[in-house]
């Protein structure tokens, strides 16, 4: 694709992209003082999104992962959810000419996906330092579909209405702040009869490190702070995408457990992934007292019988259309010509005498 071809689906935001390249382009809220404006509020009613992570730790905590040398040895959860969400696009019979991948990082879907599938890609995430890790020169070396890479924020996809015949993401929206306000832009930027299909992690994830730390930190400090993220619960996701105009909606949850040797390696494949906690009401100190605690207490509790200890990552997978009139319809109320009553007597003999 060309840089013009590129630019083209842009979208102006707020002030023009700086230069870019034929792989290359930087978008984004206008610099300033004061929180970066955002497109799209969240629909709570409240007149405003929530500020419940700190984006700009955020963008750090993924630069620096980004800088390890033995960074991909971090990849096995992406690498393993973008799998799954590909194999999802597999499901759809049908080629897709142009698709966005939102907080696609390394490009841990793609890599999945061919040409004969998705015939051009848009790559974005926060982290310039993570784009540059996918691939060089517009064509990414670790997938065969040509890639355009552009830096952005989840929260501000600069992209016209109606461009996208799919648009996936994965491991990335459980660090939005206005989640409402997000999807509504994901429906947006694709056109009628597009789909989007994504994964996040959800409220259960953790649960063995976040109730060790808490017992831990109650009998060495009195009390406790967060140290694990606050995350979606299953049961909002699909009234989420219905309110962002989503239809045919279809949720499903997967538990991914992955054993580790113990609660320091745990935290250190979260940093390493780039997945470290970062609400503003996080803890920054960690006492050392505590860590022991909350190590002997997560091996007491859930350990394994070979020493181990598991951590569970429940990812929640979403698929939704936007609306086109091609697409099927319920049937209307009160058309039905069987009644649920009669479903006992199918199996019973019938008198033919």
């Amino acid at each position: 694709m060309t840089s013009g071809a590129c630019l083209r689906v842009l979208r102006a935001a707020g002030s023009p992209p700086a230069a870019s390249s034929a792989s290359w382009t930087r978008v984004g809220p206008p610099a300033g003082p004061g929180p970066a404006p955002r497109r799209g509020l969240s629909s709570s009613g409240r007149g405003g999104s929530m500020n419940v992570f700190n984006r700009e730790m955020k963008k750090k905590q993924k630069h620096w992962a980004a800088s390890l040398q033995d960074g991909h040895q971090y990849d096995y959860l992406r690498d393993e959810v973008g799998s799954r969400v590909a194999d999802r696009v597999y499901d759809i019979v049908r080629t897709f000419p142009l698709a966005l991948d939102i907080g696609g990082g390394k490009s841990h879907i793609a890599e999945h996906l061919n040409k004969d599938v998705v015939e051009r890609l848009f790559l974005t995430d926060v982290s310039e330092r993570t784009l540059r890790q996918s691939g060089r020169s517009g064509q990414s070396g670790r997938s065969e579909i040509p890639t355009h890479r552009v830096l952005a924020d989840e929260e501000f996809l600069p992209f016209k209405e109606n461009t996208f015949d799919l648009v996936v993401s994965s491991l990335s929206l459980h660090w939005i702040n206005d989640l409402p306000g997000a999807l509504r832009q994901i429906q947006q930027v694709l056109k009628p009869d597009g789909v989007f299909i994504g994964a996040m992690v959800g409220g259960e994830t953790l649960y063995e490190l976040r109730c060790s730390l808490q017992l831990a930190e109650t009998e060495r400090e009195g009390g406790f702070s967060p140290h694990v993220s606050p995350y979606t619960a299953v049961t909002d996701l699909g009234n989420l995408l219905g309110r962002a105009g989503f239809s045919m909606l279809t949720v499903d949850v997967d538990d991914v457990q992955v054993n580790y040797p113990g609660i320091i390696e745990v935290m250190t494949d979260l940093q390493g992934m780039g997945e470290s906690n970062c609400a503003w009401n996080r803890k920054s100190l960690l006492h050392r007292d505590s860590i022991l605690a909350a190590a002997a207490i997560y091996k007491e509790m859930y350990g394994n019988e070979d020493g181990s200890i598991p951590a569970t990552f429940e990812i929640l997978y979403m698929i939704g259309w936007k609306p086109h009139e091609s697409q099927a319809k319920p049937a209307k109320r009160g058309s039905a010509n069987v009644s649920f009553g009669d479903l006992s007597k199918i199996n019973q003999p019938t008198n033919t005498s």
